[in-house]
């Protein structure tokens, strides 16, 4: 609560070693360092980086498998917003690269997942209770995106925050608030 008071979303590093959460309110990534990894009581905050130029209401925090870039989605934009990290996983270097509009598809995307190859995005929508799945036609590249189609939700589920795949991408889940 020190660095965010309405966090949205959480990932990690690959091994663990970083944690990132963005936030609603202050329109940021905050990135925390642990000293053991995927152990969260070892967490120290590091550093912050600002999106709210270009979302102020980030939703969701996603990053290549190489932590080369980072993704941010919002329902303020209703888009994917792709940074470049000149340094691997230090949000300190990250640099606004480009924007991909999912506003055709979705008015209130949550949360956001990459196939392993970066060759596939989904994106959560709360609106359309749905996950949107689009095709890049290059890997990591959002500005090659194009839609696929959608699987939707269960009328249950109204209230969809995040998305997952397993690592083998077999297995998609899907956090909702009022269940």
């Amino acid at each position: 609560s020190a660095q965010e008071i309405g966090p949205t979303d959480i990932t990690f590093k690959t091994d663990g070693t970083e944690m990132y959460v963005v936030g609603a309110n202050g329109d940021e990534v905050n990135q925390f360092t642990l000293s053991t990894a995927w152990d969260i009581s070892t967490a120290s905050y590091t550093r912050v980086f600002s999106v709210a130029t270009q979302e102020t209401a980030p939703s969701g925090v996603f990053f290549k498998t190489d932590g080369t870039k980072m993704y941010i989605v919002g329902y303020s934009g209703d888009d994917v917003n792709e940074y470049n990290l000149s340094t691997a996983w230090n949000i300190s270097t990250a640099s606004f690269l480009q924007i991909f509009s999912v506003s055709s598809q979705e008015a209130n995307p949550q949360s956001l997942a990459f196939s392993s190859d970066g060759t596939k995005m989904f994106v959560l929508g709360e609106n359309g209770l749905d996950v949107n799945y689009y095709s890049l036609s290059t890997a990591w590249n959002v500005s090659t995106a194009s839609f696929s189609s959608a699987f939707t939700l269960t009328a249950s589920e109204v209230a969809v925050r995040g998305l997952a795949f397993s690592n083998d991408g077999s297995k998609m889940y899907i956090l909702d608030e009022d269940d």
